[in-house]
């Protein structure tokens, strides 16, 4: 008896519910911190330290070192498909950018510009160029700047026009195979990529369609003045000089098109994206072979004397995606711990004793969500921790994974850039020039989706079941 009471003893217990906010509570601390105090824009060690945290905790829990280690690793493995992914994402982006796919994509849709339709334009704008490239910063950063500066010259309100920026650059961003919170949302979710994301346009179209209306509806009642557009004007010059642009060079989009709608893989679907960039970029832009393979590693890194292309082309590349591998194993790790000690589970069923209905479900994840970029002001965390938080909850309730995969980035990627703190907010705010919350009410898609959502979990619509 004295050797079973002895065996029981020594297997580890099951956390109460301050034990296991205790490990959270540290994150927060130390990436507020991080963040706010010191500047800091890597949120890599912030991690790793919750990380120490969680394994203290565990340890006190009566986990070995062996357990805690095996649940790293386990956190860390179902991110391979992604980091593998992701590794082939940054070759497209440079390769395509080489071949001229990316420049003559934004070069026809700098085209587009309207003064009557400013603000329609400027989110389709940003909204092509994102989708083409997989990232909002990006599109922000480079044509979001040359919009804000003719928004000026139009005497435009700038906070509309930074809504319309982001609004467009978010939708991309959001459905693009190309995008690391996409690829991220999938896997946390459990979704493959490309399921991922046509479930996700029942949710982001409305809002997109809904979004342009009001743009339409605010541009057409808004008295406008004269610009020379000099800032598109250059960067549609230089594209021109720099590269050979045609419109059989948009082809390529059609090709991301068909892989969504014929479910090709998504790697061997990007492997055949870099193999045609490559192609392209030998025989229609006179690129060498090796300068290819040197692209494809480093990225693109072209001179044409004019700062603003070059910052929105010099970008992509194997290692341009380290960075991003790299946090996302060091989230994983986190949330390995808290899930092979049960904290985790903790704490989604003190949530989770609210929600009896698949309404109330969403609901809860997507505030949790947005409560996650609030408190820990980073996107990735907004994906990854209420995304294994919520997973068997989803399965419990015969509701497909996809539904979690959506609703965590229908409120988790697109409420980031909202939140002035937030690291994607204070990039935009930074990028565009503008002040904290003016901009807010104006990010029409940002604000819709996440309704739409959850208006689907509570109504049953499009939300999809299964049996087991």
């Amino acid at each position: 008896m004295s050797e079973l009471s002895q065996k029981a003893s020594s297997e580890p217990r099951y956390p109460q519910l301050w034990e296991a906010l205790i490990p959270v509570i540290f994150l927060l601390v130390f990436l507020s911190y991080y963040i706010i105090n010191l500047k800091g824009e890597n949120p890599h060690l912030p991690l790793i330290g919750g990380t120490i945290i969680a394994g203290m905790m565990a340890w006190r829990l009566g986990y070995k070192w062996k357990s805690i280690q095996d649940g790293i690793i386990e956190g860390i493995k179902i991110s391979l498909q992604a980091i593998l992914i992701l590794m082939l994402i940054g070759m497209l982006i440079s390769t395509w950018i080489a071949s001229g796919i990316v420049p003559t994509m934004i070069y026809y849709g700098l085209e587009l510009l309207s003064p009557t339709y400013f603000f329609f334009v400027a989110c389709i704008i940003c909204a092509v160029v994102s989708l083409a490239t997989g990232s909002s910063w990006t599109t922000a950063g480079t044509v979001g700047v040359a919009l804000i500066g003719i928004s000026d010259g139009l005497g435009l309100p700038v906070p509309i026009t930074a809504g319309a920026i982001i609004s467009g650059a978010y939708f991309g961003d959001k459905m693009s195979p190309l995008s690391d919170s996409t690829n991220l949302a999938a896997v946390v979710g459990n979704t493959e990529l490309f399921e991922h994301i046509r479930h996700m346009i029942y949710t982001t179209l409305p809002a997109l369609i809904i979004a342009l209306i009001l743009y339409l509806t605010i541009g057409l009642n808004i008295s406008f003045g004269q610009t020379e557009q000099a800032d598109v004007h250059m960067i549609s010059n230089t594209l021109q000089e720099k590269f050979i642009l045609h419109w059989l060079l948009l082809l390529p989009i059609l090709l991301v098109v068909l892989i969504v709608y014929f479910r090709v893989p998504a790697i061997p679907a990007l492997l055949g994206g870099i193999l045609l960039g490559s192609l392209i970029s030998m025989t229609v832009q006179d690129i060498s072979f090796g300068k290819i393979l040197e692209i494809a590693h480093s990225g693109y890194k072209g001179q044409t004397e004019v700062q603003s292309v070059d910052d929105l082309l010099n970008r992509g590349g194997l290692q341009s995606m380290m960075w991003t591998i790299s946090l996302i194993i060091c989230a994983l790790s986190f949330g390995g711990v808290m899930e092979k000690s049960g904290m985790l589970k903790v704490i989604a069923l003190s949530i989770l004793k609210r929600t009896n209905t698949a309404g109330s479900l969403v609901a809860a994840t997507a505030t949790t969500c947005i409560g996650t970029n609030i408190i820990a002001a980073d996107q990735y965390l907004a994906l990854i921790l209420p995304g294994r938080m919520y997973q068997a909850a989803y399965i419990d309730a015969k509701l497909a994974t996809k539904n979690l995969s959506r609703v965590i980035e229908d409120s988790g990627t697109l409420s980031s850039p909202l939140i002035p703190w937030n690291t994607c907010g204070a990039t935009m705010i930074a990028t565009l020039g503008v002040m904290p919350w003016t901009y807010v009410p104006y990010c029409f898609l940002n604000l819709i989706t996440p309704l739409i959502s959850i208006l689907y979990g509570f109504t049953g619509i499009t939300m999809i079941k299964v049996k087991k």
